[in-house]
């Protein structure tokens, strides 16, 4: 969908929707980069240079915008978090063992 008038927000957000599965991550992701970049710029003068500093060149000075420029400029990329593995008690392994013990000496060789 073109838009066919400039609007306030540059880049659209539209645009930054399609980069991310819902609105919450959209927040979600450029307030932490957003952090990240103003924690950048707070270290500048501490010589540190543990942090990442901005991806795009930019003309806005606040960080949220640059965030949000990063973002459409798939310089910074949302990914879903990975599944966490599911973990079997000790206690599940003895008890399936005494249901079935021949699935327990085949689990042992």
């Amino acid at each position: 969908m073109a838009l066919d008038h400039d609007t306030m927000i540059d880049p659209p957000i539209e645009t930054l929707l399609g980069k991310v599965d819902s609105k919450f991550t959209l927040v979600t992701l450029a307030a932490r980069r957003a952090r990240n970049i103003n924690s950048y710029f707070n270290q500048l003068g501490e010589g540190l240079g543990h942090m990442i500093p901005p991806q795009v060149s930019s003309t806005a000075h606040k960080p949220l915008s640059m965030a949000f420029e990063e973002i459409a400029a798939d310089k910074i990329i949302w990914t879903a978090a990975p599944e966490p593995a599911e973990d079997v008690a000790p206690e599940e392994v003895v008890a399936e063992a005494q249901d079935d013990p021949d699935a327990a000496v085949d689990a042992k060789s």
